[in-house]
């Protein structure tokens, strides 16, 4: 049994499958949807070229802008890939959806948001712009259409009210994808959410958010808040009442029939062997996130594109949130490589330094790749 911990503890994101009570139902279902398939909406007219924006820190959490292509090593779906570094991307135009929800725990929390105009026009810098604002309770709106204008950002901002008692963030963040979509293709494309921790209300599946939220190549900032007790424990129970079938009494559960010389440790290699063969690395990642965006939307939302992840405590630290998210935005290296063995579906990303293991690195953590791309994957 040591062995398997050991084996769990070098595959974390396997953890998520190994024991049923942790997968959810919607999970269960992405390994149909992870199947190589042609996706709608998904990286039409892309090519292989897929582009990594990465952001290098620190200790002390300064952005460092001294390292070469070759100080970084790049696997997707575990194959090391070549990479290229293209330099002085900070100056690209960039469309930003400012998402804040109004409905559920953040109705009381509504005077905090309104007066962020400054603070997001800093987020944005000196560099092309359009920012949208769309606000969401138990639906998303439009609370102002694309504008370089910041002073109708702000008024936007100020405008908003309190919305009924859901908090559809699968939606928000469907919904703000799809107004990026229609933006030039050059720009780069973010979204900065502001919401509670946990959906509520939401009509798109977590499978299908996956997707949307990895074949878009955006990158999406997010301040969470804790859902409400009773909201979370009511959470908590949907998520671990899966009724996916399983073996008999469970992967580990005592078989009445099995031979009694059968060890639990024979046991535990033959549950390991139902899972890790027919499950490659990208579909093992899906799950892992498909569960991530059921216990912490913006904090999984944020890890899976390469975006931050901050708590918000008050006024004061969502402010400060938003200032770091402003020093490390355009300070971020531009990779890019072709992928040595395509596929169509998700892909799994992994990049770390080669070297200087006191430096911290972000980057997206996958991406879905469609058949018979031909152009660039722009971030």
């Amino acid at each position: 049994m040591k062995f398997l911990l050991a084996m769990i503890l070098v595959w974390p994101s396997l953890a998520f499958a190994q024991n049923p009570a942790l997968v959810s139902p919607e999970a269960s279902t992405a390994l149909q949807v992870l199947a190589p398939q042609v996706l709608p909406d998904q990286l039409k007219a892309q090519s292989n070229v897929v582009l990594v924006p990465a952001l290098v820190r620190a200790a002390d959490g300064s952005p460092v802008f001294t390292l070469s292509a070759a100080d970084f090593r790049l696997t997707d779906d575990g194959i090391e890939q070549k990479l290229t570094l293209d330099e002085d991307t900070g100056g690209e135009p960039l469309a930003l959806v400012v998402a804040v929800q109004t409905g559920g725990s953040a109705a009381r929390r509504i005077g905090s948001f309104q007066n962020l105009g400054t603070a997001i026009a800093a987020m944005v810098g000196n560099v092309p712009h359009r920012v949208a604002v769309v606000s969401f309770d138990g639906s998303p709106n439009v609370a102002q259409h694309f504008t370089s204008d910041f002073e109708a950002v702000s008024s936007a901002l100020h405008s908003l009210e309190a919305g009924d008692k859901n908090a559809a963030i699968l939606d928000a963040l469907a919904f703000s994808v799809d107004i990026l979509r229609q933006q030039p293709t050059n720009y780069r494309r973010a979204i900065l959410l502001i919401s509670e921790t946990i959906d509520t209300g939401s009509q798109t599946k977590l499978e299908d958010a996956l997707r949307a939220l990895s074949d878009t190549n955006t990158a999406i900032y997010s301040v969470g808040f804790s859902s409400t007790k009773e909201h979370a424990k009511h959470e908590a129970a949907r998520t671990f009442s899966d009724k996916t079938p399983g073996p008999p009494h469970g992967c580990m559960g005592k078989d009445p029939n099995a031979d009694e010389t059968q060890n639990k440790l024979s046991q535990a290699f033959d549950c390991l062997s139902l899972l890790a063969p027919p499950l490659r690395l990208a579909k093992v990642a899906a799950i892992a996130s498909v569960d991530g965006l059921r216990r912490n939307v913006p904090e999984t939302v944020a890890q899976l594109t390469g975006g931050e992840y901050v708590l918000f405590g008050d006024e004061r630290s969502l402010v400060n949130g938003l200032v770091a998210f402003s020093n490390h935005l355009p300070n971020r290296y531009l990779l890019s490589y072709q992928p040595q063995s395509p596929h169509p579906g998700f892909h799994v990303i992994e990049l770390r330094l080669r070297e200087y293991p006191d430096l911290h690195i972000s980057a997206r953590t996958g991406y879905w790749a469609d058949a018979g791309a031909d152009s660039a994957v722009h971030p």
